[in-house]
């Protein structure tokens, strides 16, 4: 050992000593899901990079130029009709809340990505957490083993620091289970299932089992010793984040991220893709009684970043809505099968709409002007549309709310005070959003 010390072990490789790093999640992981009976509520966040087009989703124009090429179908909730693509979920909205009146003030990805994510705008020195993390703090077991957070297939390269736990430190930020920063990927039928895994959290196949109980018994060693003379915040967290992960790695929690126990038939009926075999797991998740959990449906497809469809917005959203439908209408039908779905709550957004007129293109360009979000499941007064925008679908006219409301609506729907505060890196309180729930819609 000559030559080496404790920090030259750990740059060495990365979860240095064993082969494998801590996916951006740190310590919110366990060795089981703690079977709380407080734990009564749950919350899933299906969203949508890039910026979905609410003209040809859930605001249908069909009488306007700016309508499109999509048709509207009547759903199972009078007077409420959606895309031609949407039929599953179609039949699944006497459970949604379709507000089609959001009007928020940042176009540009990154910006309008923190601002959904957190409530807040991206400006000054504080940090704000993403809304998994606030939410997740106080749906969450209080036991530092319990896993509350898990964030399925995100795509954090709009903007990180929407993704972060922020303030509120590492202890709340997600598990994170294949994320898509850097991959390409196509919408649509696949020939396999996605393979989602648990980031950077499985031992290498290089690395044999001898190798790694003598690397995890060294690195204890290490660590034992640090700590003795440096029992700090900083120090003793991250301890906390390795001495998890490995639980984690030798627990049967890992079950729940093994898809391939479920049968061929309920996979299909999910989708064969990320964002189909995510509400899989987000089902299989809520059911060990994790808190929160979110979905990305991002891919990469003709030049477009998932709903970020500049152009060829139309072939592209009907893979795109393909996927989204059996994902999500499949998810709320288990759920409720289950018993579920009445105590989980779920929000479908992006980081803003798409304009209303389409471009030479054949796309649409970022809107944050008056687009749509939709609620369902528990806490959630079903089968309607809140809101309104004008016949060509440029403005609000009726129900305006922005960013804070929603993510205020989100916590009262949980049971969750929305000014709730918790304390800030500078001492400050601060709430977790500053929005007012929209009432009309809230069971």
């Amino acid at each position: 050992m000559t030559g080496w010390n404790r920090r030259d072990m750990l740059q060495a490789a990365g979860l240095s000593l064993f082969g494998c790093s801590a996916s951006g999640w740190l310590p919110a992981l366990a060795d089981e899901i703690a079977q709380d009976p407080k734990r009564k509520r749950h919350c899933v966040l299906l969203w949508m990079s890039g910026g979905p087009s609410q003209t040809d989703t859930f605001d249908m124009k069909p009488d306007h130029v700016n309508g499109g090429e999509f048709k509207p179908i009547d759903t199972n909730a009078p007077g409420v009709q959606i895309s031609e693509h949407l039929p599953k979920l179609a039949q699944q909205a006497d459970k949604l809340a379709i507000v089609r009146s959001l009007s928020t003030k940042e176009g540009d990805h990154g910006r309008g990505t923190f601002l959904m994510r957190t409530g807040y705008q991206p400006r000054g020195p504080v940090q704000y957490p993403t809304i998994g993390a606030s939410l997740s703090k106080e749906l969450g077991h209080d036991s530092e083993l319990a896993l509350n957070f898990v964030s399925v297939s995100p795509y954090r390269a709009f903007n990180q620091a929407a993704y972060d736990p922020g303030f509120l430190g590492p202890k709340y930020a997600p598990l994170t289970v294949g994320a898509t920063d850097n991959l390409p990927l196509t919408p649509g039928d696949m020939p396999q299932y996605a393979n989602l895994r648990v980031d950077d959290l499985a031992r290498p196949d290089n690395v044999s089992q001898q190798q790694y109980d003598k690397r995890l018994k060294l690195w204890r060693l290490l660590q034992d010793g640090f700590l003795k003379t440096h029992n700090s915040a900083s120090p003793i967290a991250h301890d906390t984040v390795y001495r998890r992960a490995l639980k984690l790695m030798d627990s049967n929690l890992f079950e729940a991220f093994e898809l391939g126990d479920e049968p061929d038939a309920v996979r299909d009926a999910y989708g064969r893709g990320r964002f189909g075999q995510g509400c899989l797991m987000a089902r299989r998740l809520i059911e060990r009684g994790v808190g929160f959990v979110e979905v990305s449906l991002g891919t990469f497809d003709g030049g477009n970043i998932g709903w970020d469809t500049h152009q060829n917005n139309f072939p592209a959203l009907k893979q795109l809505s393909g996927d989204l439908d059996s994902g999500w209408a499949t998810l709320m039908k288990e759920l409720d099968e289950r018993g579920l779905l009445e105590s989980t709550t779920i929000l479908w957004m992006g980081e803003f709409g798409r304009t209303p007129a389409i471009n030479d293109n054949a796309g649409r360009d970022h809107f944050p002007a008056a687009w749509t979000c939709v609620f369902g499941g528990g806490g959630i007064k079903g089968g309607q549309a809140y809101g309104k925008t004008g016949d060509d679908g440029t403005e609000v006219v009726e129900g305006k709310a922005n960013e804070a409301d929603v993510l205020a609506t989100l916590c009262s729907a949980v049971g969750i005070e929305p000014s709730k505060e918790n304390i800030s890196e500078q001492g400050r309180p601060v709430k977790i959003v500053e929005g007012t729930a929209i009432s009309d819609i809230l069971a």
